[in-house]
């Protein structure tokens, strides 16, 4: 017994979570859980979601940046100055014969933009060590910087190496050198993210240089470049809502919007006076930085927005900073990302099982993903908040691709297991075309009216016929006989609803109509095709000494009630109704009249153009009020009825003997072996 039970019992188990409402609760489960879990434990997720911000970022494009922030670029274009140095003609440009350039000449940067009215300079080079021209050139910056005190922010920086021993930090800073204060400084490292997904790649650049000013004990008392720039400027900026920088574009954005010249453009005076910096008018009230744009002084970071030069990055931290933009986390605890997508997930999941429909089911996943998604992108481009994006947005999608599939498995296990059972009753091609439907075939299965051809048939004088005949004889001629006629059934479209002992049950219409006047004509079809077979059949029994059967017939057309009909342990396909009752009555009333096959006026008034019939007038229903016209079913139109006529009178004769052997005036045995 218990190995019996622990045989059934994984089947059992099996079969409740293959129910279509067990396998979607457990998918979308399975999906909102382990969503919500990825996001403290996998930390490929964060990648995924600064993936997303990038994306974000390019979707919206480039904004023009502000006018009070401008860029003097040390491009390639004024690396290459040094070559055009004439002590007679250019003498201007003995500061920048080569890289890296004589201090003297960002002091007269300094002093020529700060007289044009520059609120503030940022210089994105190191001064880490004294210059290699001499301590006059050294002396020559001294004395710019002290002429703006406050005004001018250097470049501090932490480097990282390895040892063998151990990891090692410096700081590097123009303090020493210069004679500044550290106030006078900002740091101009930013901590790039860790890349989660491809650990062989460097991450991108989203965050303001505070936090790396964190996990640094060196950097500590240092503000952020951008920060001290600001400062510096004495612009009242409003305090960060979060560390990362709106990025207004990507490399080159300043270029193109007409606010970045090249570093060497201050120093010549022709292009002093040029139409852009009309001399020094280009720099009244503008952050002035200065920094490596050329691709040679390998100061690339990559970012957000992608590519671009160092001193490019540090604008639009300080952009970010005057103009309130930057972007802050919506939910900061990382439990409260993992409830968030938890409940989206769920939540679409929920949505999504009451959907029955498995198109519509992956239609509304997917406008779900996409709709999240765009909520995700207004929040972090207009917003400036972030939400978990990436992973709700796959796994809603993952749900919907899961519940397709499963969903699909699940009906063409269904519409297997539906034809199995159907072909059973049903003709094949209506369970084709049942099994095909385009809509939920479930519904066939629900209670509901339709019109239909009701069959009743039954053996003449079985009763008496049982008693003569033993047992094991009896059931194999009597599975003969119910064989021959489902097969009529079954070729004329029919379906078989039930076997009543002897007696077969069943419709043309249904669960399927193919039209009023199909459907009568099958029924027809059907009885004439089992008054023929059984004619046949009669004649095998003969030679072979069984005791021949015949059978009535009674059809009737009309309303019905069709569905599901039982408990719940035991279900049945069946019709009901007065249709059914009427049908059932005329099939009686074969034995009375004397004839095989009776038909019911609401039949005859469909078919009466294609069959020939005898009236037989009007009779009353046992258990009903009024009288019923009947006819006696001859044929096809044109048909030879010598068939018709035969059986008649043999079905008389049939009747005749089964009343003697049921008075017993007739005792003679009546099967071949006791004969």
């Amino acid at each position: 017994m218990r190995a019996r039970l622990a045989k059934l019992l994984p089947n059992q188990i099996i079969k409740k979570l293959l129910k279509p409402a067990n396998a979607t609760n457990l998918i979308v489960g399975f999906w909102a859980v382990t969503s919500a879990i990825a996001i403290p434990l996998i930390p490929a997720v964060q990648t995924l979601e600064r993936q997303t911000q990038s994306i974000f970022f390019k979707l919206r494009g480039s904004i023009e940046p502000p006018e009070n922030i401008v860029i003097l670029a040390i491009d390639e274009q004024s690396l290459s100055q040094g070559e055009f140095y004439d002590p007679q003609k250019r003498p201007f440009l003995e500061p920048l014969r080569a890289y890296p350039f004589k201090r003297a000449a960002y002091a007269e940067v300094i002093d020529k933009v700060m007289a044009s009215g520059a609120k503030a300079v940022g210089i994105d080079v190191l001064f880490a060590n004294p210059s290699i021209y001499g301590q006059a050139d050294d002396l020559r910056l001294q004395q710019a910087l002290k002429r703006y005190p406050g005004r001018v922010i250097l470049a501090a920086s932490v480097e990282r190496s390895q040892t063998i021993e151990a990891n090692v930090e410096k700081l590097v800073t123009p303090v020493g050198v210069l004679d500044v204060q550290p106030s006078d400084t900002g740091l101009v490292n930013f901590e790039a993210e860790i890349n989660y997904i491809q650990p062989g790649l460097k991450g991108n650049i989203h965050r303001f240089g505070s936090d790396f000013q964190r996990q640094s004990d060196l950097a500590a008392n240092l503000s952020t470049f951008a920060e001290s720039i600001v400062l510096a400027a004495q612009i009242s900026a409003k305090p960060p809502k979060g560390n990362d920088i709106f990025f207004l574009g990507g490399s080159n954005n300043w270029l193109y919007a007409g606010q970045q010249v090249p570093f060497f453009h201050v120093i010549d005076p022709e292009n002093w006076q040029n139409q852009i910096l009309r001399d020094g008018a280009f720099f009244k009230d503008k952050i002035v930085l200065i920094g490596a744009t050329a691709s040679s002084l390998q100061d690339i970071q990559d970012t957000a927005f992608g590519s671009m030069a160092g001193v490019e990055v540090h604008a639009n931290a300080i952009a970010t900073l005057i103009d309130d933009r930057s972007i802050g986390t919506a939910l900061p605890s990382i439990w409260g990302q993992s409830l968030l997508v938890f409940l989206l997930v769920g939540g679409t999941g929920y949505c999504l099982n009451r959907i029955k429909r498995l198109d519509v089911q992956f239609a509304i996943a997917l406008s779900a993903a996409a709709v999240w998604s765009i909520v995700g992108y207004a929040s972090f481009t207009y917003g400036g908040w972030i939400l978990p994006v990436a992973l709700p947005a796959i796994s809603i999608l993952l749900a919907g691709l899961s519940l397709l599939a499963t969903g699909a498995i699940a009906v063409q296990l269904d519409k297997l297991s539906l034809r199995r059972t159907l072909e059973r009753y049903v003709a094949a091609p209506i369970v084709q075309e049942i099994v095909n439907q385009p809509e939920d075939y479930r519904s066939l299965l629900q209670g509901r009216n339709i019109r239909a051809a009701v069959m009743f048939t039954d053996i003449r004088g079985f009763t008496t016929i049982t008693s003569k005949l033993p047992a094991d004889k009896l059931i194999q001629q009597l599975n003969i006989y119910l064989e021959v006629m489902v097969d009529a059934i079954l070729e004329a479209q029919g379906t078989v609803d039930k076997f009543i002992g002897d007696a077969v049950m069943a419709e043309f219409g249904s669960p399927i109509s193919q039209g009023e006047k199909v459907d009568a004509m099958n029924s027809i079809h059907a009885a004439l095709k089992m008054r023929s077979a059984l004619y046949k059949l009669r004649q095998q029994w003969q030679t072979e000494g069984r005791f021949p059967f015949f059978n009535g017939i009674g059809i009737n057309y009309g309303e019905v009630t069709v569905g599901n009909i039982g408990s719940p342990r035991r279900l049945e396909y069946a019709v009901i109704g007065d249709t059914v009752n009427i049908a059932s009555r005329v099939e009686g009333l074969t034995k009375e009249l004397g004839t095989d096959i009776l038909i019911t006026e609401a039949l005859y008034e469909i078919v009466q153009d294609r069959i020939v019939a005898i009236d037989l007038g009007e009779h009353v229903m046992k258990g009903r009020s009024g009288k019923i016209k009947l006819y006696s079913l001859i044929g096809l139109k044109g048909c030879d009825r010598s068939q018709y006529d035969l059986v008649q009178a043999e079905l008389n004769r049939h009747l005749s003997i089964l009343n003697l052997l049921k008075s017993g005036k007739l005792t003679m045995p009546i099967d071949k072996e006791n004969s």
